[in-house]
């Protein structure tokens, strides 16, 4: 009877092992996952405020050590942070994972406003379409995935490619993924008659500025602000005259100059005069060299900053090489900054501190598109260009390669060192 009671006791454990094993063998089996978006943030903590400890590239496996809220506590290259669930794959059971996917698709979906004009997912295909409202193409089809660019409602774009509820558009600049419900139909307009085009007004006479220096003002008064300052026997054209005033056009600028100040012929130069022009230029010039050490922070902003921004979105996701500084080797920081700014004419220094001296300042408060931002922990070590919205756009990291980052958060944000104008 001992004997059988034994038996049977031996039997009961060996069941409960396998069932331990059992459970065992499912544990480890979930404990890696797998990132499932472009760059996945590593964060200290599990909040998205958190400080970015490390970037984690597409495919790359990850130890799952523990859950807090919507986060996954994970260990990747002895660094032990926090992710998203959303960026993770969970290995052992990607079945669930698949269905996550479809929870969160079909809850974007629910939270989009249906729209007249606005074209049914199913209907989608390749061809041009309208934006249906102010969204951000995506760097992959991916709801986390990195921001590339930001299109307007009713701008319009080409689809050449779909993947489940994605399409691929391209713009005049960049190319991008959003979710298929931001398109609606392209409804053709009538056509309008064209406009006649306003006959070129032509000058009535050339004249001569016949003062030492004497100011080109926006609007025929005396308290209109100054576009340009002209010296003695400047050639300019006149348009018309009315009430004491010249609308000119002198050195491809117009505005409004004082009659009296204006002759038919050029005037004779006596040597005072020249000596007191050569004196102003001296003072003139002497001021422009001690402003030069002056941080300026009100810097008035050039138009070619879209143009520079343009370019450099032409480079996104080329690939990052340190000591790169062009499309076919790939890019460091400074080479694409210095590549950007080659194609406009415009030479930097080679490296990110040495193009800290180039151009003028401008605070942080003031930045337009195209100007440069530095960053660094000691001194300056990384650079980047300002392209509007508070984003930067920059040759970023060997797995990332050129791409766009927010200036408000994270790294750019906690290590800005300042930002130049060269425009």
């Amino acid at each position: 009877m001992k004997s059988k009671m034994n038996i049977k006791s031996i039997f009961v454990m060996a069941i409960i092992s396998l069932v331990s094993l059992l459970f065992i063998n499912i544990s480890l089996a979930a404990n890696t996952g797998t990132i499932n978006v472009d760059v996945a943030n590593l964060r200290e903590t599990a909040d998205a405020e958190s400080t970015i400890l490390e970037q984690i590239s597409l495919n790359q496996e990850v130890e799952i050590l523990g859950e807090e809220g919507d986060w996954y506590q994970v260990k990747y290259n002895q660094i032990t942070g926090y992710v998203s669930k959303e960026l993770v794959t969970v290995n052992s059971n990607p079945q669930a994972t698949e269905e996550n996917n479809q929870v969160n698709e079909n809850k974007q979906e629910n939270q989009n406003t249906t729209e007249e004009n606005k074209v049914s997912t199913e209907e989608i295909t390749v061809g041009e379409y309208k934006i249906s409202e102010d969204t951000k193409l995506k760097l992959v089809p991916s709801i986390n995935a990195t921001d590339v660019v930001e299109v307007k409602k009713d701008e319009m774009v080409t689809v050449t490619e779909l993947m489940n509820g994605w399409a691929c558009v391209e713009t005049q600049t960049t190319r991008g993924w959003l979710r298929k419900d931001k398109l609606k139909k392209d409804e053709p307009v009538e056509e309008q008659p064209a406009e006649e085009k306003p006959v070129q007004e032509e000058p009535i006479k050339t004249q001569y500025i016949n003062s030492t220096t004497v100011n080109v003002r926006q609007e025929a008064n005396t308290t209109s602000s100054i576009v340009t300052t002209v010296a003695i026997n400047t050639e300019v054209q006149v348009y018309s005259e009315e009430n004491g005033w010249s609308k000119v056009k002198v050195n491809n600028v117009e505005g409004y100059i004082s009659s009296s100040l204006l002759s038919n012929n050029k005037q004779e130069i006596s040597r005072s005069q020249t000596t007191t022009r050569k004196s102003s230029s001296t003072k003139t010039a002497t001021n422009t060299s001690s402003q030069k050490t002056t941080e300026t922070v009100s810097v008035p902003a050039s138009g070619n900053g879209s143009s520079i921004v343009a370019t450099a979105k032409k480079y996104l996701g080329y690939k990052y090489v340190y000591g790169g500084s062009s499309p076919s080797t790939g890019f460091d920081c400074s080479g694409f900054t210095s590549y950007v700014f080659k194609q406009h004419g415009i030479s930097l220094n080679r490296t990110a501190a040495g193009q800290y001296s180039n151009g003028v300042a401008v605070s942080r408060a003031n930045l337009q598109p195209g100007d440069l931002v530095m960053f660094g922990k000691s001194g300056i070590n990384h650079v980047a260009i300002y392209i509007g919205g508070g984003q930067i756009i920059h040759a970023s990291t060997p797995s990332t390669g050129v791409r766009i980052d927010s200036l408000s958060t994270g790294y750019y944000h906690n290590n800005y060192v300042g930002a130049r104008r060269i425009l």
